[in-house]
């Protein structure tokens, strides 16, 4: 059904930026509620921010308000996190999703270390 890639993550020094974007597949996209969430090793995964299907609303994780930017390309069937001022906790695999979907793809690995 549908596929979600994500790509952008790396290597970033503590204050820097990165951006993440994700490829979905299929005819819908324009309907969906996207998210990104993040999983750190030995936690569990969080939600870090979602949009809603017309580029209206946007929720963030209290951790990442004022730093993290979603945004969506209904045009391009696509997702993005503009990540700015990166912290060391921030360190984790990010996922794109469908919000509420239960299965996962292989996620971006963002590392912010000096």
């Amino acid at each position: 059904q549908v596929q979600l890639v994500e790509s952008g993550g790396g290597l970033v020094q503590p204050g820097g930026s990165l951006r993440l974007s994700c490829v979905v597949s299929g005819s819908a996209f324009s309907f969906y509620a996207m998210a990104w969430y993040r999983r750190a090793p030995g936690k569990e995964r969080e939600l870090v921010a979602r949009i809603s299907p017309s580029d209206g609303s946007t929720f963030y994780a209290n951790s990442v308000k004022g730093r993290f930017t979603i945004s969506r390309n209904n045009a391009k069937n696509t997702v993005s996190l503009q990540m700015n001022s990166l912290k060391p906790e921030d360190t984790a695999v990010y996922y794109c999703n469908i919000l509420g979907r239960a299965s996962w793809g292989q996620g971006t690995q963002v590392t912010v270390s000096s």
